[in-house]
């Protein structure tokens, strides 16, 4: 049976395009799309000449949405931001230098793992093995 899904396209929004297949569900709740008040779509399994099967999340919104995450769960990962119809916008997503308020050091020693310290810095400090050093103790956290 070879069905096709028709998804219409966006006016103003951002479209979250090359996901790893199977990706997408975790993108989804790290951003927290279920909690905001936009249009929201997730495809799965979506057909991709370049990665043979990719993951793909379209929300129809003008706010801007912290995408740091992206670049740690899905390196590859291209934002395209939609306005009045019209691609104005196009990144790719990459290790980012530094993530605030997203990662947990591992070393329970840390001052953040004994105290309620919230937005912790971490910076990329090898980005082959995707290791991230606490700003409080220099441990190294891999992804």
């Amino acid at each position: 049976m070879n069905t096709s899904l028709n998804v219409s396209s966006l006016y103003d929004g951002i479209v979250i395009d090359h996901i790893t297949q199977g990706h997408g569900y975790k993108i989804f709740q790290q951003l927290g799309l279920d909690k905001i008040d936009a249009a929201v779509v997730l495809i799965r399994n979506v057909k991709s000449s370049k990665m043979g099967r990719k993951d793909l999340i379209k929300v129809e919104t003008t706010e801007e949405l912290n995408l740091d995450v992206l670049g740690l769960i899905d390196p590859g990962i291209t934002v395209n931001y939609i306005r009045n119809g019209e691609k104005v916008r196009k990144i790719k997503m990459e290790l980012p230098q530094k993530v605030k308020g997203i990662l947990t050091c591992k070393n329970p020693r840390c001052i953040t793992n004994q105290e309620a310290i919230k937005d912790i810095t971490f910076r990329l400090v090898d980005p082959v093995r995707k290791e991230y050093a606490c700003e409080y103790c220099d441990v190294r956290t891999s992804l």
